[in-house]
């Protein structure tokens, strides 16, 4: 099993989100596999149609991650749930999500391979 901590992983995380507050797609894609998928409330997105929404500049002014729970999915993988507080880009509200992010380690690298966010309801 992975000897990392949940704060290993939330740092982990923590760098996809920086990539949305400084706007920048390449960064996001060197954290993103080749295979990875989100689930959203909008649909699918492949790692490139998650990048691309950053083509215009940032799309976060903050975020933070909060009750993070790790689960042990195998030898090399491990989902990361939390709750994020966010404040969208040219917004003045803070939004909530639950997201469950998947993290698979290979050739010696962690990558996302998967993400799901779900709004907090009501």
């Amino acid at each position: 099993m992975p000897t990392h901590t949940t704060q290993f992983f939330v740092d982990l995380e923590s760098g996809v989100w920086d990539t949305q507050v400084s706007g920048d797609p390449h960064a996001q894609l060197e954290l993103l596999s080749a295979d990875f998928l989100g689930v959203y409330p909008s649909g699918f997105a492949t790692r490139e149609e998650h990048a691309e929404q950053l083509s215009d500049g940032p799309i976060t002014t903050s975020y933070s991650i909060v009750d993070a729970r790790l689960i042990e999915v195998s030898e090399d993988s491990v989902l990361l749930c939390y709750r994020a507080d966010h404040q969208p880009s040219g917004q003045d509200e803070t939004e909530s999500m639950f997201i469950s992010s998947l993290w698979v380690e290979r050739d010696g690298r962690w990558w996302n391979t998967f993400s799901q966010d779900s709004p907090v309801g009501p």
